[in-house]
């Protein structure tokens, strides 16, 4: 696969870097699980692609399929959503990681809540990327007022 990340994150830079990588992907509430038997909780997302092409020049814009892990997982807490709302789309904001817990933050409030053993997280790109038309915005406030 062309340009396919393969990523693993120990530490809250690791995370840092991952957030700012999967900063405004889709994902939908169905395509996460918890799996409290691995201790592990699962995600699919489709991001946008920030980073500049390895190779070869590419379309405007793109995205790719990316699935995410993260290992050590103890609890699993949900807000703003419902796990049985399986087709509603999350657009992932940041991923923020601290002694013991990882949170992931949603437009419009929602969040996931992992507490973890460890930070222990594996992003890997699971296909080809699609061209796009539309590239995330994010309004800036104008400062001076």
């Amino acid at each position: 696969m062309a340009d396919a990340l393969k990523l693993r994150g120990e530490d809250e830079e690791d995370i840092a870097v991952i957030s700012a990588i999967l900063q405004d992907a889709l994902v939908a509430v169905g395509e996460m699980a918890w799996l409290p038997e691995e201790q592990r909780f699962v995600l699919v997302a489709n991001r946008f692609l920030w980073e500049p092409p390895a190779t070869g020049a590419r379309h405007d814009f793109e995205r790719r399929m990316t699935g995410l892990r993260f290992d050590g997982v103890k609890a699993v807490q949900r807000r703003g959503f419902h796990p049985r709302d399986a087709d509603r789309l999350l657009a992932l904001l940041a991923i923020r990681a601290e002694p013991g817990v990882v949170h992931l933050d949603f437009a419009g409030g929602s969040s996931i809540r992992l507490e973890v053993e460890r930070i222990l997280c594996h992003l890997d790109d699971l296909g080809e990327p699609w061209p796009t038309r539309w590239r995330p915005r994010h309004p800036v406030e104008d400062e001076s007022g």
